[in-house]
């Protein structure tokens, strides 16, 4: 019997630590975004050339400096890109969730890494050697499009995001914050949901301020009556609300 060619085994790079053996499973490529509307047959070199590596949180997944030696795919799990000052504070950039992929620019322009990637907790990520991540963006149309628009996109969100940093009002700055996160709404005109809420030092790290800010300014919303903690997600009850404070009403 053939085996799908979508399915792929979770075998370790030679220096990527070892999977424990409640993780050694198969893993659909098709769930993956970027791969799902390859064929059958361009799932094949994919299946055999990709190594699956396991990371315990706070762990450095890639390294600042290093060689853009291939795509990396985020299968479970929570990573946080990072660039470090002179000073030696980290300075939180973006979330990455399942689904995502990495280390794209590094590749594409055959250079070093511009920032570093951390686990903020265990996560099981995917790597794609250089030669065959690049033959995939010139020979496969749905994955080289996929890749435009996400470039487009971080574009937009690198611009999105230095105009938060410039924002001089530090509680507005953590409102401005929220709403730019992905959320989903429960049922129609209901309260919208931010899954996987960063912790409050993270938030904090992303826009350069302190973690007692950033509780604080929380604090105070579900004193309004604006938000909802819940776990590890946050439900906004009062969209509207946090768009006034966001305008500075």
């Amino acid at each position: 019997m053939n085996r799908d060619p979508s399915i792929g085994s979770m075998t370790p790079a030679p220096d990527a630590p070892l999977i424990p053996k409640k993780l050694e499973a198969q893993v659909h490529l098709r769930k993956i975004p970027l791969l799902a509307d390859l064929s059958d047959e361009e799932l094949v070199p994919i299946k055999q050339e990709l190594r699956f590596r396991h990371y315990a949180k706070r762990e450095i997944v890639l390294q600042k400096g290093g060689h853009g030696d291939g795509l990396l795919f985020l299968l479970s799990g929570q990573l946080q890109v990072v660039d470090i000052t002179e000073d030696g504070r980290a300075i939180g950039l973006r979330m990455l969730m399942p689904g995502d992929f990495f280390g794209e620019i590094a590749l594409i322009n055959n250079s070093t890494r511009s920032a570093s990637v951390v686990a903020l907790t265990a996560v099981v990520v995917a790597f794609l050697p250089a030669t065959t991540a690049m033959h995939l963006f010139s020979h496969s149309p749905s994955v080289a499009n996929q890749m435009l628009r996400h470039l487009a996109q971080k574009i937009q969100r690198d611009s999105e995001f230095r105009a938060l940093l410039s924002i001089n009002n530090t509680a507005k700055r953590i409102y401005t914050y929220l709403s730019m996160q992905e959320r989903r709404q429960v049922a129609p005109g209901g309260p919208l949901v931010l899954e996987n809420l960063p912790t409050h030092q993270d938030i904090a790290n992303m826009i350069n301020t302190s973690r007692e800010t950033v509780t604080r300014a929380l604090a105070a919303l579900v004193q309004q009556g604006i938000v909802q903690k819940d776990a590890n997600r946050l439900v906004i009850v009062k969209p509207d609300a946090l768009d006034k404070l966001v305008q500075g009403e």
